[in-house]
């Protein structure tokens, strides 16, 4: 895969950028706050349709644009894969109207010219991100691994991608429900139609995570032995909710609801099953809190090397070290899946790493088809592997070779 141009308008900093990349690895250097964390955040964009900046879109538009009769900002790719030309275009557009912000915005998707939804971009330009922040996938809440799991989930497998998108909508329409019977009493037995469609593609998202999990560890056990000079053995548990366990089950969905893929924690059906046991069980706490307590949302992702929980007793050496081997085991993993490494996108990591850290994370990106990279300084990289790369610099919105 390549991402052979990219041209963004009115995006952030960028007024007007028209850049061709090559089919290598290329290294943007610049002070800080020129716009290279930006630029990294529109491939991003691209391809997720969600920014890992911020949650809300409008902020993407550079301000200049509101001089314009229609502000807007305008992303677009044109990415190579195999004998394959994609082009991914995405538009933002504020227009007036009297909301609290006296304005709407209007998110348009395109895939070659066809508009799509943003569900749709989700594999189309696979890519791994690795910031400096992402010391909060070991370190922080148990939200920031489930996103970990999501993201990479989602680019390699367009069913949990939708099953993802169900679980959240059937959950906000659950958690309402909860509300309401904690309010204003009624009917607990409404909540049966729920609890069914929150399990059915709960199921899925357990199964396939649980999956991931095993081979995420599989690929980042040795990667994390090499950086500990075999010292410290990584090792990783899903942690569901509840005991998905189907032994434990008093109920079984109907057989035709879906096929029976099977996994070391059992079929679809039979995790569905577990899980609707379970709800039944919680209803009573459920219906007090308002909320819906188990379920995918609410699972973890435990970290440990040889045997220390890393998120409480591990040193920001150690977690750091962690979340490296995870990175390169995201890489593993999307390439093994969609038969060509992801571009490889990482803002300012090498001035969080100690030198052998550097050197093996810079014996990965050689290996990559596309890598873009940014620093402040060239110093954080061998000459050897410079010479083997593009050399651009980041000036207030603006890129030129070295």
């Amino acid at each position: 895969m390549h991402l052979a141009h990219l041209s963004l308008t009115n995006f952030r900093n960028y007024v007007r950028l028209e850049l061709s990349l090559p089919p290598s690895i290329v290294v943007l250097q610049g002070a800080n706050g020129q716009g290279k964390t930006n630029l990294l955040e529109a491939v991003y964009y691209l391809a997720t349709s969600r920014s890992p900046q911020t949650t809300a879109d409008r902020e993407l538009i550079n301000w200049l644009a509101d001089d314009e009769p229609l502000p807007y900002a305008r992303l677009v790719a044109d990415v190579q894969r195999g004998n394959a030309n994609h082009r991914i275009e995405i538009t933002l557009v504020k227009q007036l109207n009297t909301g609290p912000n006296g304005f709407r915005l209007q998110k348009q998707v395109r895939v070659n010219g066809v508009n799509k939804r943003t569900l749709d971009l989700l594999g189309q330009m696979p890519v791994v991100l690795f910031r400096p922040q992402d010391i909060e996938l070991v370190a922080g809440s148990p939200s920031a691994r489930r996103h970990y799991l999501d993201v990479t989930l989602c680019q390699i497998d367009p069913r949990y991608a939708r099953a993802l998108l169900q679980y959240n909508r059937v959950l906000a329409q659950r958690n309402a429900l909860l509300r309401e019977l904690r309010e204003r009493g009624g009917d607990r037995d409404q909540l049966l139609f729920w609890d069914q469609k929150l399990s059915e593609d709960g199921a899925y998202l357990l199964l396939r995570r649980q999956a991931l999990v095993a081979d995420v560890l599989a690929r980042a056990q040795p990667l994390h032995l090499t950086l500990t000079d075999g010292r410290d053995r990584l090792n990783l548990r899903y942690v569901p909710s509840f005991d998905m366990n189907p032994s434990q089950a008093d109920y079984q969905l109907p057989l035709a609801f879906a096929e029976l893929e099977m996994s070391p924690g059992g079929s679809v059906q039979d995790i569905a099953g577990a899980f609707v046991s379970r709800l039944r069980e919680v209803r009573r706490e459920e219906i007090a809190r308002g909320m819906t307590v188990i379920g995918p949302h609410r699972d973890d992702l435990m970290i440990t090397a040889n045997d220390v929980d890393l998120r409480t007793y591990g040193s920001r050496g150690q977690q750091r070290t962690a979340v490296l081997s995870l990175k390169l085991a995201e890489v593993q993993v999307i390439q093994e899946a969609v038969g060509e490494p992801p571009l490889l996108l990482l803002d300012e990591v090498m001035s969080e790493l100690d030198k052998e850290r550097r050197r093996c994370l810079m014996d990965t990106i050689e290996k990559a088809n596309q890598a873009l990279l940014t620093t402040t300084e060239w110093q954080v990289f061998t000459p050897e592997f410079l010479a083997k790369t593009l050399r651009l610099t980041v000036c207030e919105g603006r890129i030129e070779p070295v």
